[in-house]
């Protein structure tokens, strides 16, 4: 079932340009140019672009904050600008730089007052908070008032606030920026067990590549509000050329005439004792077979590509729409 769909959905911003010493014109610029894109009940979705590319844009207009300029947007069947209420209660919003808790309160008492904005069931909402407190490791500071909190602690907080009345689609925006290493484990952890429940629809912005590759499975980029690449991560490296690399470290060094069927020497190190293969066009496995025919081989790895260089020469490419 499909719970997000955007059609040619643009949104023009008018700005001012100097047209001499004195004299200022108006500029149209389109911040989304045209997004076709759908999501599906239970996806976890990376959406990803670089600085000014229109993902902030997509999301206030997804969640009703912003009116779109043209093209046709819905969320969970209702169209978010008209019918912003009722969507509020059906999708969850977690912005970086934006809190939905109270500053001077206890984060339980936050937790207690948004129960009643939303007017959840106390059973619903115990058990919601009960599963937060467990996975997010809440319970050491649920009586710290917000103002006190650590930014890790804050923002498990907040995930926790935009969970709390069941919404049907969480949308985040750079959810882990800034946070310490345990804190960001915690919310990574959180988010794959609630991808595993597959009852909520993720929708993740973030800067943070690596959020990607352990939590999505999908990712779409765009680059100057236009879709680039909508697809797997692994299909991002095949379009891109990327290439895993195996590490071997030998007792002795590779008879000079060996040559590895599919690979090729990437770098040769420490007199020949260590050699970095690119697996081109044959596996890992078939690979080492081979090696282990002709060498000693203390120890090996697979190392796969990485994923903030595929991303870099996409953001370089063309913008057109694959």
């Amino acid at each position: 079932m499909t719970v997000i769909e955007m059609r040619q959905l643009r949104k023009d911003f008018t700005v001012r340009v100097k047209a001499g010493r004195l004299r200022r014109t108006k500029r149209t610029v389109p911040a989304v140019d045209g997004i076709d894109l759908t999501v599906d009940r239970g996806e976890m979705i990376g959406y990803i672009g670089p600085n000014g590319a229109g993902k902030s844009t997509t999301l206030k207009m997804l969640t009703g904050i912003l009116t779109p300029s043209g093209g046709d947007v819905r969320v969970c069947g209702l169209v978010p600008v008209p019918q912003r209420t009722k969507l509020a209660r059906r999708i969850g919003v977690v912005f970086g730089q934006r809190s939905q808790l109270w500053w001077d309160l206890p984060l339980s008492e936050s937790f207690g007052l948004l129960q009643h904005i939303y007017r959840v069931p106390a059973a619903e909402h115990a058990a919601r908070l009960r599963r937060c407190r467990s996975l997010l490791d809440l319970d050491a500071f649920m009586d710290t008032p917000v103002r006190q909190l650590s930014l890790g602690q804050r923002m498990r907080g907040e995930v926790t606030a935009a969970l709390l009345h069941g919404p049907e689609v969480l949308f985040l925006d750079e959810p882990t920026i800034g946070l310490d290493v345990v804190s960001k484990q915690a919310v990574r952890s959180f988010l794959s067990e609630l991808d595993a429940g597959g009852d909520v629809t993720v929708v993740l912005t973030t800067h943070d590549l690596a959020d990607i590759e352990r939590l999505c499975r999908r990712l779409v980029v765009i680059d100057h509000g236009r879709v680039v690449h909508d697809g797997t991560i692994e299909a991002l490296h095949e379009r891109y050329g990327s290439r895993r690399s195996l590490v071997v470290e030998l007792d002795t060094p590779l008879p000079a005439s060996f040559e590895l069927p599919g690979a090729v020497v990437a770098a040769t190190q420490a007199d020949g004792h260590r050699v970095v293969f690119t697996l081109e066009s044959t596996t890992a496995a078939a690979a080492v077979g081979e090696l282990m025919a002709v060498a000693s081989v203390r120890d090996l790895s697979l190392v796969e590509p990485d994923i903030e260089d595929v991303v870099a020469k996409l953001y370089k490419s063309p913008t057109d729409a694959p």
